[in-house]
């Protein structure tokens, strides 16, 4: 059986972005891990939900100003809470704990979706890890998320972004001026920016559609903007949470339809491009050879052992300690479904509205796992 091999954590992913954007603000404790190689006084981390590294290369005609830069890797499954939790602690999600779109937390009943996320549940518990954004404010730095009003104080944001001031700024103009406000303090600081739109334009029509290159032109005018703004000895770190795949309706697999792949599952979770099987005790090797045999080529399916023996989540030895990643490891599925080439493992009774979407991610095709890595500097002297 092939098994897809690990992001490069540590060394080339998500999970080193804000580690070296404070290392590079000369931040005690941190390091260059991403090798930028520059000092700046200041830095403005822009993540572009859904801006996949292999789509931008595709449409770059469309966003000259995001010429330049390199890949790196999402965090897996390639999901904006894993991805976030990643980006937000420096760490893999084996370590952060956020492991899925939808997983289960032993000891509580419901999974936890953590876009979503339930009032019954601490993001503090499920996510203990000091963030970089703490972590840089405990020192005395000015830290800044600037993004939606909605998400402020949601579950996701408590657990993955803690840290520093929250500017609520929902359209364009009110992001823009925000980081505006930010530069007038004259201050050095860290800041935070979230871009949702690409990512929600790409659900819907589809990667390669007129819609979603519509939204990378904006994304290529906020850049300039953005750019225009920030003085010489400021620098703007570019990424993304995950890429995406299309997924047309002849691409679907509905699990529902297929009595042999209920069989022996209590819960389905995670999403439609990497569901999360949890089953009856001790038949979680039975389960996964018959996914194996019903799906054949539009799957990888690995147990529980066999991903975390494959590091998919993060090294299966943690520097923090094998009994914080044993605790995390169980909130993976008993086994693991990692969707192949278009595939998406529907579900009418999980997550009807997301398995209907045309543009899907989760799995590790590099449509989905390399993302951008771009660093420009101010333009504004």
């Amino acid at each position: 059986m092939s098994v897809p091999a690990p992001p490069p954590y540590g060394s080339g992913s998500l999970a080193e972005v804000l580690p070296t954007a404070a290392a590079c603000m000369r931040v005690p404790g941190y390091w260059d891990l991403l090798s930028v190689g520059k000092e700046f006084r200041s830095v403005v981390v822009l993540l572009v939900d859904g801006l996949g590294w292999n789509a931008l290369q595709r449409h770059g005609e469309i966003a000259p100003a995001l010429a330049g830069g390199r890949s790196i890797s999402a965090a897996v499954p390639t999901t904006t809470p894993v991805g976030l939790g990643s980006l937000g602690t420096g760490q893999p999600p084996n370590v952060h704990g956020i492991v899925g779109a939808s997983f289960q937390v032993p000891g509580h009943r419901a999974l936890l979706s953590p876009l979503s996320w339930p009032e019954s549940m601490s993001p503090e518990f499920v996510q203990p890890t000091r963030t970089v954004l703490e972590d840089v404010a405990g020192r005395g730095y000015s830290v800044a998320s600037i993004s939606a009003r909605l998400y402020e104080g949601s579950g996701l944001s408590r657990a993955a972004l803690r840290g520093g001031q929250y500017l609520g700024a929902d359209s364009f103009g009110e992001k823009l001026g925000e980081l505006g406000a930010l530069l007038h303090r004259d201050t050095p600081f860290l800041a935070y920016v979230y871009w949702a739109d690409l990512d929600r334009t790409g659900h819907g029509h589809g990667v390669d559609s007129d819609h979603w290159r519509g939204e990378l032109a904006q994304v290529n005018h906020l850049v300039e903007r953005i750019l225009a703004l920030l003085p010489a000895d400021v620098a703007l770190f570019i990424t993304a949470d995950h890429g995406m795949v299309d997924c047309e309706l002849a691409d679907r697999i509905y699990v529902e339809d297929n009595a042999h792949l209920r069989d022996s599952v209590l819960r389905v979770g995670g999403e439609p491009r990497c569901r999360f099987l949890y089953t009856v005790k001790a038949s979680a090797d039975e389960v996964a050879h018959r996914w194996r045999e019903e799906l054949d080529k539009n799957a990888w399916v690995l147990t529980r052992a066999e991903w975390i023996a494959a590091g998919l989540s993060g090294p299966p030895q943690s520097p923090h300690g094998a009994s914080d990643v044993s605790a995390v490891n169980a909130r993976l599925g008993d086994v693991m479904v990692l969707a192949r080439g278009n595939t998406s493992l529907a579900s009418r009774e999980v997550d009807s509205v997301v398995s209907s979407l045309r543009g899907q991610h989760g799995s590790v095709t590099d449509d989905e796992l390399l993302v951008p890595f771009v660093v420009l500097t101010g333009q504004n002297t």
